[in-house]
């Protein structure tokens, strides 16, 4: 089969695709999975994806729920790329933009240098999972033999959609590094940022995490579990059918509380929740905390075969260190019981650091339309690329981990 043979199509609703076959384009290439110990790998189920947020089940929920779609800025324009019979090979996730909100990648420098300069920035193309800045694959194909061949036929049918369609721009944001590095040699400008996660290198338990970090670090950690739980303050994991309405009733609270301070309007509705919790209820983990009869705060998990991934947190009262332990240190205890690999605990935060999450690479690849402003794009993020690397470097060499173990390592 070649290139030609191959049909591109959108889909304006995920409820277009049948969800086996958008999940076929996502599942696992390798059955084995990444182990933290020694025991034999486990297998994950049939058609399991690489993370959560690329499947259908997750990609539609934001799409029934009215999170995305409507007048939100997110349309749904979804590439899907057939044989000549119709089956599914290849898709991504991919979005009309009137603005750049939701995104955690920020290019709204370059949307107001283009219009100061006459151009219209917006309508823009957004290959990524709104809302959501988890690193995993953005062009999907089922495994085997033209997996490439698919890929490659999604990225170019992004650029001829944003030249054919006057489109300033198509962005791939938070995709692998093996897809970052395919696009840059199709001529898409490359892009790097930094987010900071735990590695579980096969810990029996927390206290075991702790006995690698140097002594002050450790001290400074067991002081803030101790304080954020003093008063009283019980913790609960939620998963499944402990996920009740009245539950998302109460993060929903949170949730609230915490985006309408940190972005004015947040982006999930409250039904997102409903119908994420009961399409993806193994999948989804509520750390909740309770004083004295109510919940008082939580944060949103999600899990994949190797990693735990942090998404949303909320509180309604002030206590310290609570936000460390619900979103950080409850997540270090959790992937340590089910043998994760790692916990990826959202964007930013160098204060991570000190709490054992280090620094590692994002990547997000963009095709600019506009000669003028593309130059203008590449000359800034070679400039950026080398900041982040030597950011990192410098960040990585102040992780807390005990200095004897690292030159052991």
């Amino acid at each position: 089969m070649t290139d030609m043979e191959l049909r591109i199509r959108i889909a304006q609703s995920l409820a277009e695709i049948p969800a086996v076959d958008w999940d076929a384009c996502g599942v696992l290439e390798t059955v084995k999975r990444t182990c933290v110990d020694n025991s034999s790998p486990e297998l994950p189920t049939r058609g399991q994806v690489t993370n959560p947020f690329i499947s259908h089940d997750f990609l539609s929920s934001l799409e029934a729920s009215l999170s995305v779609g409507g007048r939100t800025g997110w349309q749904p324009r979804h590439l899907l790329a057939e044989d000549a019979n119709g089956v599914l090979l290849g898709a991504a996730p991919c979005y009309v933009k009137t603005h750049s909100r939701g995104e955690y990648v920020f290019d709204a420098g370059w949307a107001e240098a283009f219009e100061h300069a006459g151009g219209d920035y917006y309508p823009k193309l957004q290959v990524a999972v709104p809302f959501t800045p988890v690193t995993g694959p953005r062009l999907l194909a089922r495994p085997g033999p033209l997996a490439d061949t698919v890929r490659g036929a999604l990225a170019d049918a992004l650029v001829e959609i944003t030249t054919t369609n006057e489109l300033s721009s198509a962005h791939v944001t938070f995709l692998t590094e093996p897809e970052w590095r395919a696009l840059g040699e199709r001529g898409f400008l490359q892009r790097t940022d930094q987010q900071f996660h735990w590695e579980n290198a096969g810990y029996a338990s927390f206290d075991d995490f702790l006995c690698r970090l140097a002594s002050r670090k450790r001290k400074a950690i067991r002081r803030e579990r101790k304080e954020a739980l003093e008063p009283s303050i019980e913790v609960a994991w939620l998963t499944g059918s402990d996920l009740t309405e009245a539950v998302w009733d109460a993060f929903f609270d949170f949730y609230m509380d915490t985006g309408s301070r940190k972005w004015g309007r947040p982006y999930l509705t409250r039904k997102f929740f409903s119908i994420v919790g009961e399409k993806m209820g193994d999948r989804t983990l509520l750390v909740m905390a309770k004083r004295a009869g109510r919940w008082i705060g939580g944060a949103l998990n999600f899990i994949g075969p190797e990693a735990i991934y942090g998404r949303n947190w909320g509180a309604v009262e002030h206590h310290p260190f609570l936000h460390f332990e619900l979103c950080y240190y409850q997540a270090i205890d959790y992937a340590i019981a089910h043998k994760l690999a790692r916990v990826e605990a959202g964007a930013q935060g160098e204060h991570k650091l000190a709490r054992g999450y280090l620094p590692k690479t994002t990547y997000s690849a963009h095709f600019i339309a506009n000669p003028a402003l593309r130059r203008a794009v590449a000359e800034y993020l070679a400039r950026e690329r080398a900041y982040v690397r030597a950011a990192s470097e410098e960040l990585a060499a102040l992780a807390p981990f005990r200095k004897d173990l690292v030159e052991q390592d």
